[in-house]
């Protein structure tokens, strides 16, 4: 049941054109988003084979600017800032004193005293409040910007064919993770290399009143390439295939980068401070105390989100996430071991290794993560 008293969620610029097309939409972190337009499955198996266009209105975007832009982004994220050349972008983290994420991110540096932060929806007020603690009394200035901004992003091996036309980026040019100041379909946009797919792609930054105007010129360019709309639920299955940590899932306030297998984006070797640093340093001498694996299921029935990993009929772990791969034809799922049951299964898991499923031990592979790379 609705509460009446919970505000109603916020459209993004492309709602219409989502009703429009009959999409299912549901409130996403406050947000009214599509889930999907038909078939998710179809939705992502055409990002794996030709192209999907996904609205990303809901992420937010908070500017960084100002002379001490880059120290002030060092201070308060883990990864060192003020190395990142203009004109690229880097996956990044925020974290807590202790350690806990409390968002993963992207930041594009725009120029050299000018930052993009790009936030989850559900973690924008509370990187927007933590980054502006974190530069209070330096030279530099946090604003939010979400509000101008609709974010379109194209994913797929025809991603780039389809875009050529609509835009005077010299795509071949365009680097994995680096974003450039462009026009796509006439409009001006922030136009960047990324994704969260496991797929080549762009993600394109508009404005609002633009937002129509590039989706329908994508959607026109794309219809010989069989590109298709795509919602939050196909993006969910892509990114679990390609191993992506979802916050709320395999990241969050009690677990470290180091615990989910991402210790590279701390950069303790920085030369400045930095909010969790004394933390994170006793963390990454430490055990392991749980390890991020992936499963793949041996029977039909899909391991989901909190259910327990078994060893031997033992609870040793719980699924982050879980679903049916369409590209794999299996069910997957990623998951926190303790790390004696991660290497017993690394070496001798047949029979031994399951998913509690509903009171039914269903037996589980463990695999590498990646579940799927896209060719090369």
């Amino acid at each position: 049941m609705t509460d009446p008293q919970s505000p109603a969620p916020r459209r993004t610029p492309l709602t219409a054109v989502h009703e429009d097309l009959g999409a299912t939409l549901t409130d996403f972190a406050g947000w009214l988003m599509p889930l999907r337009y038909g078939s998710e499955t179809a939705e992502h198996k055409a990002v794996r084979t030709a192209a999907g266009l996904f609205d990303l209105s809901h992420m937010g975007e908070l500017a960084v600017t100002g002379p001490a832009a880059a120290q002030a982004l060092d201070y308060a994220l883990v990864g060192n800032l003020s190395a990142l050349q203009p004109g690229r972008a880097r996956y990044t983290m925020i974290c807590a004193a202790d350690g806990g994420v409390l968002d993963d991110l992207i930041v594009y540096r725009l120029a050299g005293e000018e930052f993009l932060v790009v936030a989850n929806a559900a973690n924008a007020s509370t990187v927007y409040t933590e980054l502006t603690d974190r530069a209070s009394g330096t030279q530099a200035v946090v604003t939010d910007r979400t509000s101008d901004y609709a974010l379109i992003a194209i994913q797929g091996p025809n991603a780039a064919r389809i875009l050529a036309p609509l835009t005077d980026a010299q795509l071949g040019e365009v680097k994995y993770y680096a974003g450039y100041r462009a026009t796509v379909a006439g409009c001006r946009v922030l136009l960047a290399r990324t994704g969260y797919t496991g797929e080549d792609g762009f993600e394109i930054f508009t404005r609002p009143q633009d937002a129509e105007r590039v989706w329908a010129a994508l959607s026109d360019a794309g219809a010989a390439d069989a590109l298709v709309p795509a919602g939050l639920a196909a993006r969910d299955t892509l990114r679990l295939e390609a191993g992506m940590p979802l916050y709320g899932n395999e990241l969050g306030p009690d677990v470290t980068p180091f615990d989910a297998g991402l210790g590279r984006v701390v950069k303790l070797d920085k030369t400045a401070d930095f909010v969790g640093r004394a933390a994170l340093a006793q963390r990454a001498k430490a055990a392991p105390q749980r390890v991020l694996v992936g499963l793949a299921g041996q029977s039909r029935r899909v391991p989901r989100h909190g259910y327990d990993v078994l060893w031997d009929g033992v609870p040793c772990g719980r699924v982050t996430s879980g679903s049916p791969s369409p590209t794999l034809g299996v069910p997957i799922a990623m998951a926190y071991l303790e790390p004696a049951a991660a290497g017993q299964a690394g070496r001798d898991g047949a029979g031994r290794l399951a998913v509690d499923i509903r009171g039914s031990a269903e037996p589980a592979a463990l695999v590498p993560l990646p579940f799927y790379r896209r060719p090369a």
